[in-house]
C-alpha cells in the first residue's frame, strides 16, 4: 500500500476540498496522507441546525478513516498542522515533520470579527461542532430561565436572539430559532410564553443574502418577515457586550448573540510566507497553485482565484472547494502519469446555483437564470442536502429527523450539554499583504 519511490501526497484538511481531492486520487501511484485536527468530515451547511435543535452533531459529520476505509493508498492522520515549509516541503505538527512531495492544503476559513476579536467571547460564530452545541445550549437554557425569571426585562433578555449578518447561514439560522420557539417548544412551558420570542437579523449591508440575486434577497427578506423575525439592514454592529449589542446607539439586550457576519481563511494560510489576498486567503495561480512552487497547492475557502472565463473570484462556498479539489487531484495524477501538460487547463468553477432555507416550506433558489421560492424551493434545498451528505446512516437519519420534525412539530436534539463557551482560536501570525 505505502511503498519507497512512491509520490508522497499531503491533504491538510477535510472538508469538500480535501475530501473530495483524496477520493479522486484513489487510482494515483502515490501515497496519499488526510490531516486533519478533527477524526470527523463535517457537513458544515447544516452545522446551524444542530445549533437549533433540529439535528444531532453525529447526523453531520463522518469518520474520516470511515470514509477513507477502502482506499488503499490513503492514510488518516489526528494532528493540527502548526506551520508549513515551502522552502524544505515539510510541514510541522504536533506530532512532527511531515515531508511531501505534493501538498493540497484545504485548511478552511475561521469567523472574523473584524478586529474586535474580544466579541467572539459573547458572539460565537458556527464553524465548529463545539461552537453549535454552545449555542444550542445556551438558547435552550434561555428557555427555561425565562420559565423561571419574575423580572420582565430578564425574561425579555433571555427571550430575545440576535444574529448578526444576513448570509445563507444568518438567514437560515434566524428562521430556525424562530420556528423553534413558535411551533415547537410553546407547549412544553407553563410561565413563559415562547411564541414572543423576539429573533432580530441585523445586517450591516443593504439586502440579505447579499450574494443572491436582488430578487432572491427581496423575497428571502419578505419569507423572514412573515415568520416574524425582525430585520434590520444597514445597520452595522458597534458593540458585542454580554447582555447584547449596540447598533447606532441602540442598546438591544440579548443573552444570545450569534456571529456569522464574515469569514476570514484558517491561520495556517499566514506561516506560507507569501502575499495573502482579502480575507488571508493565499493568491493562487490559476492552477490553484502557490506562485513559485508547483509542487504546493491551496484551495476552499483559502484560496483566492479570479476565474479567468467569469472575471470574478471563485466564491467560498463547498461546490467552489469540492470542484477545486477534483481538478487539483486530477492534475497531480495526469503528472505522475507523465503529462506536465495538464496544467496548461486552468481551474474554472462550475456555478451550480444557490440555495437558502428560510424554515419550513421556505426558501429560496437560483439555478441558472431560473430564481422561484416556497415550497418548491424548500423541497429542492432537502433533496440537494441529502444528496451531498456523506454517509447512508447521515441520509437516512437527516431525512427522518425533517420529517418527523414537519409532521409532528418536534425536534429530538433539545440537550443542554454545554454550558461554557469554546476556546478561542489562537491568534494568526503576522501575514503579509499583497
Amino acid at each position: 500500500m505505502h511503498g519507497a519511490g512512491r509520490a508522497r501526497i499531503v491533504i491538510v484538511g477535510c472538508g469538500f476540498g480535501g475530501l473530495f481531492a483524496a477520493r479522486a486520487l484513489e487510482r494515483a501511484a502515490a501515497d496519499v496522507l488526510v490531516i486533519d485536527r478533527n477524526n470527523y468530515h463535517l457537513f458544515q451547511p447544516l452545522l446551524y441546525q444542530v445549533a437549533s435543535a433540529a439535528l444531532a452533531p453525529a447526523d453531520i459529520a463522518q469518520p474520516i478513516r470511515t470514509i477513507l476505509r477502502t482506499q488503499k493508498n490513503a492514510r488518516v492522520m489526528l494532528a493540527e498542522v502548526q506551520r508549513v515549509d515551502l522552502a524544505s516541503r515539510s510541514l510541522d505538527t504536533a506530532v512532527g515533520r511531515v515531508p511531501y512531495d505534493y501538498l493540497i492544503l484545504a485548511p478552511g476559513a475561521v469567523d472574523e470579527y473584524f478586529g474586535h476579536e474580544e466579541w467572539r467571547r459573547f458572539a460565537p460564530g458556527m464553524k465548529e461542532v463545539e461552537e453549535a452545541t454552545f449555542i444550542r445550549s445556551r438558547l435552550l437554557r434561555s428557555f427555561e430561565i425565562a420559565e423561571l425569571e419574575a423580572d420582565q426585562n430578564e425574561r425579555a433578555a433571555h427571550l430575545t436572539f440576535i444574529i448578526v449578518g444576513a448570509g445563507p447561514t444568518g438567514v437560515e439560522l434566524a428562521g430556525a430559532i424562530k420556528e423553534l420557539a413558535v411551533d415547537v417548544i410553546p407547549r412544553d412551558f407553563r410561565v413563559a410564553d415562547t411564541r414572543r420570542a423576539r429573533v432580530v437579523l441585523i445586517e450591516a449591508g443593504t439586502r440579505v443574502l447579499p450574494a443572491f440575486h436582488a430578487d432572491s434577497s427581496a423575497r428571502a427578506l419578505g419569507q423572514l418577515r412573515t415568520l416574524g423575525v425582525e430585520v434590520r439592514l444597514g445597520e452595522p454592529v458597534t458593540q458585542v457586550l454580554a447582555d447584547g449589542v449596540e447598533v447606532r446607539g441602540e442598546r438591544l439586550r440579548s443573552y444570545n448573540v450569534i456571529w456569522t457576519a464574515g469569514v476570514r481563511a484558517a491561520p495556517l494560510t499566514a506561516t506560507l510566507g507569501v502575499p495573502l489576498g482579502p480575507g488571508g486567503r493565499v493568491r493562487v495561480l490559476p492552477d490553484c497553485s502557490i506562485p513559485g512552487h508547483r509542487e504546493a497547492f491551496v484551495i476552499g475557502d483559502a484560496a483566492y482565484l479570479v476565474d479567468a472565463a467569469s472575471g470574478r473570484p471563485v466564491p467560498g462556498v463547498s461546490q467552489g472547494a469540492l470542484q477545486m479539489g477534483r481538478y487539483v487531484a486530477r492534475l497531480i495524477e495526469a503528472e505522475l502519469n507523465g503529462a506536465p501538460s495538464a496544467r496548461v487547463a486552468a481551474f474554472h468553477y462550475h456555478d451550480k446555483g444557490s440555495m437558502a432555507t428560510v424554515g419550513k416550506s421556505r426558501a429560496v433558489v437560483e439555478i441558472g437564470r431560473a430564481r422561484f421560492g416556497g415550497l418548491l424551493a424548500w423541497l429542492a434545498w432537502m433533496a440537494l442536502h441529502i444528496t451531498v451528505l456523506i454517509g447512508f446512516r447521515n441520509r437516512l437519519a437527516v431525512l427522518f429527523s425533517w420529517l418527523y420534525s414537519y409532521v409532528f412539530f418536534r425536534r429530538g436534539s433539545r440537550l443542554i450539554t454545554r454550558v461554557a463557551p469554546p476556546e478561542p482560536a489562537a491568534p494568526a501570525p503576522t501575514e503579509r499583504a499583497s
